[in-house]
Parts: structure tokens; sequence; C-alpha cells
């Protein structure tokens, strides 16, 4: 779909009045949040944008830029938060700053919708997927009967690509995997169909084929719908090839702004020549990242093997088979990578790899132990920092914990400890007394990254680490890793859905699908010479920014898909 040119505002005498029928209009916006005593800090500062029906806006920027909070004062999300907002915001022909909250609940979900960044926040754990989706069908149509509404779920569902979504539909939110919990959030935004989608990195916890069948369902929405589409997003590939404009912010105000071939094409403020550049780029080889590196030390023994493992959920007619059959082995100063689609089982053999999960069958040894209760066992940075750290605790004290149940430690060395693991993965070490919420999706996966490295591991298992990081915070991040590794002979079991950033990152790499290894091998011949076509269905489904290359990689995907029967 071709869609027309979207009109921002370049300045505030731009599209004042009522928009002149903008979907979206907003001018001016500014967003204050409480901060210490009587005090706040301006997180956006005269934002103007605007929106057309069928029109697609990107924002980008790094974590911190204000990019969620602009998206979030769409639907009047600030409402009761403290938040000082400045500006008007004008949504559907709705004055967002003024409406009563019967307004504000009919804009939500009917006119607009949102697809928030952690899904496992956004849904309700104790009730069922399908319920949730039909409970926002209902309160927009409240003729409509349940079975209608249940109907309607099952097939936004479907249409986001759940399989079996009539059975899933019963499912709970720890049952699905975390792309999965991202795709019915995007089911929910579409149960009432609106005519605005406001998507705060719909495809974050997402793999590169989930993500390009998402993005590509974005598409159709807007040709059959004439929807609207505000993206938040710290992937640039993504943003190219699927809005029409984009804004570029930094501390809150905009610095740079206009179609999306322009912007990221021939950039003019240095700001985001700087994003351009921290780009992890698929065709950088591995060889290459490590030429440029100071040598490492000698990679060592083995640290870590896994034999046969295999892992089954559920009983009878419900079981169903997470990991089946898969061996390895980490060494001492090692990077494994692990790719696949969600659902293919990396996140259950990175939870058995460290203990968290008992295996089925097989065995997991590390230093020639059972890896279950090894003093100085593997450790683990999960996918959703929000799930994994405590909401009543200060990150300090999270990120302390490790150090408290080892001993051994005074309170005063503790907490030197724990304020420079802080600075060391970039956030102030005076941010010790923070809590989660008050910190944005990329410092929250920061903080994790402290937790997992407070005992000074010899492995570490890192499900997505740098899937919520911007571009150049994720740079900053993996260097850390390298870094690590390099002082400490620090072996990595890497997760991720980031094809670039696990080729750059990676000695060896393991494909997985429906449970299994289906190739494995040095990074850069896997990439350059795949030999399963699964693989080449992930390399061909990688977002990139140059319009010629991601419709060739469009038709290369849809041949490799074809082959492998997905």
């Amino acid at each position: 779909m071709t869609s027309p040119v979207l009109a921002v505002h370049d300045d505030a005498d731009e599209g004042g009045g009522d928009g002149g029928g903008a979907l979206v209009d907003v001018l001016g916006l500014t967003v204050d949040f409480p901060a210490g005593v009587d005090g706040f800090v301006r997180a956006v500062d005269g934002v103007s944008l605007r929106l057309a029906a069928g029109e697609a806006l990107g924002l980008v920027g790094e974590s911190g830029s204000g990019k969620s909070t602009v998206a979030g004062a769409l639907l009047g999300l600030h409402e009761g938060t403290g938040a000082r907002l400045g500006g008007t915001v004008r949504v559907g022909g709705v004055d967002v700053g003024r409406a009563t909250g019967a307004e504000l609940r009919r804009l939500r979900g009917g006119v607009a919708a949102m697809v928030f960044q952690d899904p496992l926040s956004a849904l309700d754990p104790y009730q069922a997927i399908g319920d949730q989706i039909a409970e926002v069908h209902r309160v927009h149509f409240p003729r409509a009967s349940r079975r209608t509404a249940r109907e309607r779920a099952v097939a936004v569902l479907d249409r986001v690509g759940i399989p079996d979504a009539a059975r899933r539909a019963r499912s709970r939110p720890h049952e699905f995997s975390g792309g999965m919990r991202q795709r019915a959030l995007i089911a929910m935004a579409l149960a009432c169909e609106p005519r605005l989608i406001v998507a705060d990195e719909p495809t974050t916890a997402l793999d590169v084929t989930v993500q390009a069948r998402i993005l590509d369902l974005l598409h159709e929405v807007r040709a059959e719908t004439g929807a609207g589409l505000v993206l938040v997003s710290h992937d640039l590939g993504v943003v190219a090839g699927s809005v029409d404009r984009v804004l570029v912010m930094r501390d809150g105000a905009v610095v740079e702004q206009g179609p999306v071939e322009r912007v990221l094409g021939a950039p003019e403020h240095p700001y985001t020549r700087r994003l351009l550049a921290a780009v992890p780029r698929l065709e950088t080889s591995r060889a290459s990242v490590v030429a440029a590196r100071p040598p490492g030390p000698p990679r060592g023994d083995v640290l870590l093997e896994a034999v046969d493992l295999r892992k089954e959920f559920g009983r009878g007619r419900r079981r169903t088979t997470g990991v089946d059959g898969v061996s390895l082995t980490v060494a001492a100063g090692e990077t494994l990578g692990i790719v696949g689609e969600s659902g293919s089982g990396k996140t259950t053999l990175g939870r058995m790899l460290v203990g968290l999960l008992d295996p089925t069958g097989g065995s997991v040894r590390f230093r020639g132990e059972e890896v279950r209760g090894v003093r100085g066992g593997p450790q683990m940075v999960f996918q959703d920092p929000v799930s994994s750290l405590n909401p009543r605790r200060s990150i300090g004290e999270s990120v302390a914990d490790p150090l408290r149940v080892a001993g051994a430690r005074t309170d005063r060395e503790i907490t030197g400890r724990v304020r420079g693991l802080l600075e060391r993965v970039g956030l102030d070490p005076d941010w010790y007394g923070r809590y989660p919420h008050e910190l944005s999706g990329g410092q929250r996966q920061r903080v994790g990254i402290a937790r997992a490295l407070a005992p000074e591991p010899r492995l570490v298992v890192c499900d997505e680490p740098v899937s919520a990081l911007d571009v150049t915070t994720q740079a900053q991040v993996l260097e850390l890793l390298a870094d690590l590794q390099r002082e400490l002979g620090l072996a990595l079991v890497l997760i991720a859905h980031d094809l670039a950033v696990v080729r750059q990152a990676s000695d060896r790499v393991a494909v997985m699908r429906r449970g299994s290894v289906v190739e494995q091998g040095p990074p850069d011949a896997v990439y350059e010479t795949p030999e399963h076509p699964y693989t080449k269905a992930l390399l061909a489904a990688v977002p990139v920014l140059d319009p010629t290359e991601r419709a060739a990689r469009r038709v290369a995907r849809a041949v490799a898909l074809d082959v492998v029967g997905a």
C-alpha cells in the first residue's frame, strides 16, 4: 500500500484550530512528571504533530527520549499520574486533555487503541486471553452476545498468527511465550477495528519472521480500515519499512522530522546520524568484529554441557514438547548464540541451562556437576525486566539480593558493589533508591543485567538482553558483555531474535525450530551459506533500511517459507 504523505507540524503556527479534520492533531505538547519534593522533570518539550486517516508516523530515539510519553498522551494515559500536561492533543475530534472519564473510555479501544511495550504487565494474569479480548469487544459493542465476542476474539487471535487460536484463546498469559503475548496484545487492539493504532514497540519481543508477519498485518489493517498508525520503535529497520514519516526525539524534543526515506537515507542532524551508525548490520561478519577488538584470553575448558535435553509441558492430550533432544556445550570465554521463532524452545532451553526448569529427559552439567544448586553456577538475564523485578523494592535492593544470599560482604561493601554495577551498565549510581516503575523499559533491562552480574558468575544465559534497548544503548551493553568476557573469561549463552546482534556477538550459532536445533556452526558460515531452508527464511525476514533490498528479502522469505512449510 502506498500511503499519502503525512503532514507534521514544523512550527507552532501550523495546524492550529481543529486540525483541519486530522485524525490526530498535537500542538506544543509538554509533559512534566513529579520528581522529588515539589519538583518536576520535563519528559516532553513542545512536540507537535498531525496524522490523517490511513497515514503512519514513526517516533524514534533513545530510551528516555520521550517517545512512549508522547504515545501515552494520545490516549490520555497520564491522567491521574500527577503529571502536568501543556499544549493540546486532539484524537478523532476529542480534546484529550479536557475529555471526561466517559469520553476517554469511548476513545480508548473504540477510536484509538494502544499496543503496549510490555505485554505481561498489560494482560490480566488470572483471565484467559480470549476472555480479555472478548471483554474489550463487549465494552464498545454492548449489544454483542458473549458468543459473538468470543468468536471475535478467536478471529483476531488467528489473524495475528496464534496457532490453534480457538484452543489457545482459553490459555492464560503465563502459558504464552513472550512473542505470543505481544501478538495477543495486538489482537486486543484490533478487536474493535479502531481508527488509530498507537503501537509502542509492538515487535520488540518478536522474532524476525513473526515480526515481518505483524508488520504485514498492520499494513493490511491500514489498507482495509483506513486506520492511522503511530509506531514507537527503536528498530530503525522496522520503522523504515512501516511508516511514511518519522520524528526523531532526543531529551523530550523533536530534533529532526520528515519523510522516512529522507531522514533515514540522508539525515541532517548529528544525533540521527549517530543512531543510524549504531544499527547492527546483518552483513557485518563476526571475524571483522573480533579483529577490531583487543584480544581476549584463550577459550578455556567446557563449562556447561547439555546432553539430549527434552522438556514436555502439560498432560495427556494437552501435552506439548518445548525442547526435543538438544545437545550442546559452552566453553569458558565463549559465546553461543541461539536464534529461532517465538515458541521454538529458546527460552525453555535457557531456563534448563541455569536450573530454573527440570528437564523431562537428558541432563545439564556445569563444571562436571548437575547444574541445579551448584555454587557460582550460571546466572540469567530475563527477557521481561518488569516481571523479574519486585515493584515494591528499589532497583539497588534487587541488584543486591544475590550478594546478600551469598553472604561474606558487609552492607557497605554490598552498596558499593551495587553502585559500581549500576554505573557499569550505563545507569546513574544515585538511582540506587529508584523503583522499577520510575525507569524506562530499556533502563529496567539494564538493571536485570546488573543483577545477573552481581555474584560474578562464570556463565550468564541472556534471554533477549537487548531486545528492549535502543540501538545506541544496545551497542553499549553488547560492548560491556564483550569487555567482561575479555576481563573474566565469562561465557555467554545469547538468546535473541536480532540476527545481526547474534552474528556479531557469537562464536557459534544454533538455530532452533519447534524445540530442535536444525542448524549450527560458526556465525559467518551459517549466515553466508545457510543450509536449512528455515535458516534462510529467518535471514530473509531481517528488516533493512534500503527499500530495494527490503523488496528482494520479501521475495526470498516467501520462497524459503514455502519450502519449509511455515
